[in-house]
Order: C-alpha cells, then structure tokens, then sequence
C-alpha cells in the first residue's frame, strides 16, 4: 500500500470501478493505511468466530460483514483477487441472508439459489473450455502446467510420460464440469459422484497450480447442492420450499423472451438502413446497401468511395464522410459489404476475397458518374480490397487513400499479426456463436461507439449485437487468412497515387508495419505515408480529433493530386479542433 506498491491508492483509484463518483467516495474512506488494515484485522477476527461451532444468528452477520468488507475492499485492493472471491462472497451473502430469515421458506430460496448457481457454475465453464480446440484436443492440461503462474513441473512430466491418460483426464474434467446438472436428475442419485468428482477436482487444483481458496470457496457450494438434489421424501429435507426452481424457470422464460424480442427489434433497425439508403444488386446476385452525400451538380471533383474493415462498419467513417459532404465538392459513398448492416450474400458459392472485390468493382461502375472518377478509401481490410480493385478499373480512379490498411503479407511477415491471428478467429467465432443464442442483449456498449456522432450510435450498436456482423466477419477472416499466408510477396504495380495514413500505435507496437505501409506506398506511382500521433487503429476513425487530422492528410493529398477542389476541409479552425 506504500507509494509504488501494487495497491498504492494513488494508482488503484484510476481503477475503472471508481468512476462512479459514489463508489469513489467510499473507497477513498478507507483508503487510507490504518483504515485498511483494521478492516483486514476485523475480517480475520470474524473469519475467527465463524470457526467456532454454533448456529446463531451472529453466523448470520459475520457472514454478511465479510461480504460487505470484501465488496469494500475490492477496489482497494484488486490484485491477487478472482473468481474464488466471487463464489465466497455470493456464498456469504446468500447463507448469512437465510441464517438471518426467520422464514423457512425464504431460507429455502436462498439455498437453492446457491445450488442453482453451482450447477450454472460449473457447467458454463465446462461448456466454454469444449469451445477451445486445445480443450477438446488434451493439449491444455500440459499446456497449464508448463506455465510459470499455475504450473507444477512434476505433474508436467507426467503428462509427456503418460499423454493418453493425461488426454483421459482432462476430459473427464471437462464431463464433470459440462454434466455437473445433473445431479438434479435420478431422484438425486447421481450428487455424491459429482460432489465428490467436484471437490477432488478443487482439492488438486489447490495443491498443483496453488488456487487453494478455490478449494475452500467451490466447495462452500455443495451443502446446498446436496439439500436442494435430495428426494423431498427424505427425512432431512422434508417440508422444502421447492418453489425457486420454478421462479427461476419462468425468469429464464421471461429472459429468453426479452432477448428474442430486443434481437428482432435490433435487426429490423440494421436491415431498415438510413433514410437515404439504396440497393444495388452485383454480378454475384449479392444485395448491396449504400449512401450517397454531397454534391452532385455537374462538378468534376472525385466521388470518395469508402470500404470498411473485418467486422467494422460504414458507419466508422461518420466523422470523416460529414465533413467531407459538409466541406467540399466531393461526393461521398458509402456501403456495406454482403452479410453486413443491410447488405444481403445471396451466392451459395464458397467466399473468397475476390466476391468482395467483384462487390465493390460493380458498384463503382454503376454508381460512380462517367465524368466523376473514384478516390478509394479503405480502413484495416478495407484497403486490401481498394487495391485490388484499382487494377480492376485504373481509368475510373483518381487515387487510393488507405487508412491504417492490410498488408496481404502481414500474416507471413509480422510476429505480431501471425500469433494473434487465431485468438481473432477464435474470437468472432465466438462471438458469431453466443450472439447467435439471443446473447446480444447481455452486450454493453464498448467505449468506442460513444465516441461516434451521437445521431450514428443506436445504429452501430445494433449491428454489432447483431449476430450477421459476427457471421460476416467470420466467413471473411477465413478467407483473409487463407489469401494472406499464400501470398507470394509481390504486389503488382498500381497507377493510381496513394496517401496511406497510419496510426501511431500500430507502428509502434509493431515496427514492422511501417516497413510494409512504406512498401505499400512505393507499389503506387506515387505515395506517401501520413502517420496521426496518438491514434490508434479504430480512434484514426473513432475519434473526432485524430478523424479530422485524418481529413486534413486526406485534402492535402486530393490537393497535391489535383484530384478535387475540398479546400475548405482543411482550411479553417474547424479541421484543427
């Protein structure tokens, strides 16, 4: 707790559950070092008494003050804490609440709330490891215990002498964890083998990776599992209140319900698109959703066609295409690719990158007036598909802006990329997966979308608890990683001048992206490489500053070009703000 210490309140209280000004101003009560230590030494005292036998209602309140103390603390002290915390405290609440009843009834709710949520326990961390691949194929339990945090290098040892029985093992675990429901089923006859399969579990768990209060804190739970799985004709449990399952069956309906009809709602507000929303049907049959802005009056200035990246949307653009609409002669346009927002994959054939490519070239050619060329803008993958389009069509474009873009060598060249391109797959699989279930409703709006122009949020927020963004994504990062690691290292040479605009943090984390963004550049006639300070690779667009500095590289080089006349974009205080 010293100045420089891992819970200097200095530190801590930048912590994101102090944001809320009141849970600030009660933690700041016992920040201090003498307040701290003396809620400490109280919990240890109660923890003390409540070892003592007995079955008075002062179990009641102890159990309660060590659930108010932990809740207190938890701010103040966050490091070292996890889900052992959570499962005492939530053990603590509901026992100290029903020692304190002087209802048998609301006793009885009480334990069946911790029995119901020990079978919930179990089987969603069971079910969420039977979606990792390293789970099914038995290569996580050597995996953990290699490691320098859970690991044991004997029990590793073991698990290269015995694989097969190691495999055996860990997929038990996982049939432990998956099943544990059903100790409610065969008159209860099945809850000592869980339970004891369970506690075994936690009791090695204790010794070999060292999470020893898991194993005082999962346990804590089987007392309720035992009462509430035993037969009512059992002289122990009769008279229970059995009336909680039900309650939490009709508010399981009642949830499922909720989320059917708010993921209906927000599908009908993606689908509907803008106002100003027009379609247009591609070689592919694929049905296209798009926007159109500025002026469209005769003038020659370039029409900016904007390309979006994996699992974005158009709507990312919003503070670059109002000001552009706004501020100069450009026209802009903007769509969804198929699968997205409204846009509709009508192919059956199987997804490559070209479906995409072929996409955008017909919308151009359709949409572009003969007299107006193209400025191709395209963000993260988005710039992977302008340039393959500009070899499509060089006499209909003017120029390539790129905004932080795809490399198609990034996968073969970039540490970085190349390891966390399978936690992405992995993760919009995922995400495709849960938000499928009618999960989008339980989404909290991600930091970012509050940063969009107010009048874009809802949108935006609906399509990402939408689950066709997530399906979308997903059937393009396959293609992406499958084009990208085949990719023979050579891009052909594009007429076209390009700008490319790369945010700060993307070259900083990885200095090999400014190699390939200034190889990138050199591929074209002429270009050039912007980079934006501070900006990273969704605030380049998210942001309204680091968006607008994004602008005024992008006016300059429409300038330098004689691609258009948008001086009014960078000139001014507005592009400076």
């Amino acid at each position: 707790m010293d100045p420089g210490g891992l819970n200097d309140w200095e530190i801590m209280k930048e912590a994101p559950e102090t944001k809320n000004p009141t849970i600030r101003r009660i933690t700041e009560a016992v920040s201090g070092k003498k307040v701290t230590v003396a809620i400490h030494a109280a919990r240890a005292a109660v923890s003390v008494g409540l070892l003592a036998p007995g079955n008075s209602k002062w179990r009641g309140a102890g159990s309660l003050f060590l659930t108010a103390s932990t809740s207190l603390l938890q701010t103040r002290h966050r490091y070292g804490t996890d889900g052992s915390d959570q499962v005492a405290n939530l053990v603590q609440t509901a026992t100290g609440l029903a020692r304190l009843s002087k209802n048998p009834q609301t006793k009885d709710a009480f334990l069946w709330y911790v029995g119901m949520q020990a079978s919930l326990s179990y089987a969603a961390s069971g079910w969420v490891k039977l979606l990792g691949e390293k789970w099914r194929d038995g290569s996580a339990l050597p995996g953990v215990m290699r490691t320098r945090t859970y690991g044991f290098e004997s029990a590793y040892r073991l698990t290269q002498r015995y694989p097969r029985s190691a495999k055996y093992l860990q997929h038990s675990v996982l049939a432990m964890e998956c099943l544990f429901p059903v100790v409610y089923l065969a008159g209860g006859r099945l809850a000592r083998p869980m339970i004891a399969a369970a506690g075994g579990f936690h009791v090695a768990n204790g010794f070999v990776m060292g999470l020893g209060r898991f194993m005082t804190a999962f346990p804590a739970m089987h007392p309720m599992v035992a009462y509430t799985t035993a037969p009512r004709s059992h002289p122990l449990v009769a008279g229970r209140d059995d009336r909680a399952v039900k309650a939490a069956a009709l508010l399981l309906a009642g949830g499922v319900a909720a989320a059917a009809v708010v993921a209906a709602q927000r599908r009908a507000v993606v689908r509907e698109g803008w106002p100003t929303s027009r379609k247009f049907v591609t070689r592919h049959g694929n049905e296209l959703v798009y926007e159109t802005g500025g002026r469209d009056d005769g003038t020659d200035a370039p029409v900016l066609v904007f390309c979006a990246g994996l699992t974005s949307t158009s709507e990312h653009f919003a503070w670059i295409t109002e000001r552009f609409v706004n501020d100069s002669d450009c026209a802009v346009l903007s769509y969804a690719r198929a699968g997205y927002a409204g846009s509709v994959r009508r192919t059956t054939a199987p997804f490559t990158l070209d479906e995409s490519v072929d996409d955008l070239e017909d919308l151009i050619r359709a949409t572009v007036p003969g007299h107006r060329k193209a400025v191709l803008v395209g963000h993260s993958l988005g710039g992977e598909l302008i340039r393959r389009v500009s070899a499509r069509i060089p006499d209909r474009i003017a120029g390539l802006v790129y905004l932080d873009p795809s490399h198609p060598a990034e996968l073969q060249r970039s540490e970085r990329q190349s390891e966390g391109a399978k936690d992405l797959r992995d993760n919009i699989a995922h995400a495709a997966r849960y938000i499928s279930l009618g999960t989008g409703i339980l989404m909290s709006r991600p930091a970012w979308l509050d940063r969009l122009p107010v009048n874009y949020r809802d949108k935006v927020f609906a399509q990402y608890t939408d689950a066709r963004l997530w399906k979308a994504g997903k059937r393009e990062w396959a293609a992406v990683e499958e084009d990208f690691r085949s990719f023979d290292g050579d891009m052909p040479q594009v007429a076209a001048p390009a700008l490319i605009v790369a945010a700060q943090q993307t070259v900083d984390q990885d200095p090999e992206q400014l190699l390939m963004y200034n190889e990138l550049a050199r591929v074209h006639r002429r270009g050039d490489v912007r980079i934006v300070e501070g900006a990273d690779h969704d605030s380049l667009l998210t942001d309204v500053l680091f968006a607008y500095k994004t602008v005024q590289h992008m006016t300059d080089f429409l300038r330098a070009t004689g691609s258009g006349h948008s001086e009014s974009v960078a000139d001014g205080e507005g592009a400076q703000r």
